[in-house]
């Protein structure tokens, strides 16, 4: 297992929020963000194509943001830039529990062509947010790893951590899933996904929950290395 940064605490003043506008019930019309650069022009392919799959929620699906700018999006863009061929199928979906990926995880593999040798996978936070039993989010993310690997597909798993409002108890059983799964099935671990934007609110949209065009490439930035390390190897 691959772990990207220590993990760190989250301040107790945001965490309560985040992920809340994941959920699929009326969210507030988001606020459109771009990065401060205009979008590059297309990079050419370089070498053989590397299929992968974003497999998630809203913060794979790219909530309040203009197209191109989701993270599967920018990091497409920066995988290109350090010589990878990649080619990312964004299957994030708002509102999206561990649940409800993992009941149309067969579909959405059956779906692509050819096969992604890498998924990155972020899903979790709504179960966080509705306060569903930790005991189910492990069991589900487990199917769903278990069900990559099997078909010979690396991960990048992208942790999520319990808000200080549920209490010590719920985050006892919540936080310790990602790494140990994560070590479980060979998966690469980024311990907290939205780490690079904490405290940072020129990074986050006015929800206090999706990061903006920025932020989204202050995460790529943190990451990228990380679905680098984890793509199988040339001819390997």
């Amino acid at each position: 297992m691959r772990v990207h940064a220590k993990a760190l605490l989250v301040p107790s003043l945001l965490l309560p929020f985040l992920l809340g506008a994941c959920d699929k019930a009326a969210p507030p019309a988001p606020d459109r963000t771009q990065s401060a650069v205009d979008t590059p022009p297309p990079i050419p392919a370089m070498g053989p194509e590397r299929p992968i799959l974003a497999f998630g929620d809203s913060l794979l699906a790219g909530y309040g943001l203009d197209d191109g700018e989701s993270y599967p999006d920018r990091l497409e863009q920066a995988l290109r830039v350090r010589g990878v061929n990649a080619e990312i199928a964004n299957a994030g979906v708002s509102g999206d529990t561990t649940a409800a990926g993992l009941e149309r995880l067969n579909f959405t593999l059956e779906s692509q062509s050819p096969k992604p040798e890498l998924a990155i996978v972020s899903l979790g936070g709504n179960d966080m947010l509705r306060s569903l039993p930790p005991a189910e989010t492990r069991r589900n993310l487990e199917e769903i790893l278990k069900r990559l690997k099997g078909d010979n597909i690396r991960v990048v798993l992208l942790g999520m951590m319990a808000a200080p409002n549920l209490g010590k108890d719920y985050a006892a059983t919540f936080n310790p899933i990602y790494p140990q799964l994560a070590q479980k099935y060979g998966a690469t671990l980024v311990p907290f996904f939205l780490q690079p934007v904490i405290d940072k609110p020129d990074l986050m949209q006015k929800d206090h929950v999706h990061p903006t065009a920025l932020g989204i490439d202050a995460i790529v930035s943190a990451t990228v290395d990380d679905v680098v390390d984890a793509l199988p190897k040339q001819g390997g």
